[in-house]
């Protein structure tokens, strides 16, 4: 009875491997197909500033205590369909909510960097556009915290595949609005900034 068993289970066996290899291959063919494997060759695209490291302090000098110009930005890696830049500044550590220190969009497909204390007007050489901080300027508007604890200051930049095409003054809001569905990659960039009196 034993080895007639065996002699019967024999086939079955054998077969198992067989079998689950045809399994398996079932099961990663719709897998694949269905974007569960990660595509290699992600883009990171990167933002840096000669001014401050990321996570660091923010000199005094891009602040209201200082001459409260902008810092130069500079990024790489920039997804290649990229047609426009946009930038976002902004502290949500203000006691009122999160406070708008930058909106700058339209920034051409070429750029690479912001030079340093960038002219506030609403409309740049180069096309690109600032729109209203919430101090209620065009332009950069630097930190100026309350005396306490330090506060995050985020540079946030967008690669798009479109330019946002708003007027100059718009808001964060807006361009956030704007740009919905365009975005192709971000970078952020994290400063602190701390006043004691």
């Amino acid at each position: 009875m034993t080895d007639d068993g065996a002699a019967h289970r024999a086939p079955f066996d054998e077969m198992k491997p067989l079998k689950l290899s045809r399994l398996a291959a079932w099961l990663v063919v719709p897998a694949m197909a269905l974007g569960a494997v990660p595509a290699a060759g992600k883009d990171h695209m990167q933002l840096t500033s000669p001014a401050f490291a990321d996570g660091k302090l923010i000199p005094r000098e891009y602040t209201c205590d200082g001459s409260d110009t902008s810092p130069a930005l500079q990024w790489s890696d920039a997804p290649p369909p990229a047609r426009s830049f946009a930038l976002i500044c902004d502290d949500p550590d203000a006691p009122a909510g999160t406070w708008v220190h930058w909106v700058l969009y339209d920034l051409p497909p070429t750029a690479h960097e912001t030079v340093r204390a960038l002219p506030r007007a609403e409309t740049l050489p180069d096309g690109a556009r600032q729109g209203r901080n919430d101090f209620g300027r065009s332009g950069y508007g630097g930190p100026c915290p309350p005396p306490g604890k330090p506060h995050r200051y985020f540079f946030k930049l967008y690669a798009l595949d479109a330019a946002v095409a708003l007027q100059p003054g718009a808001t964060k809001k807006e361009l956030l609005r704007a740009m919905e569905g365009h975005i192709l990659a971000e970078a952020h960039l994290m400063g602190t900034y701390q006043r004691s009196r």
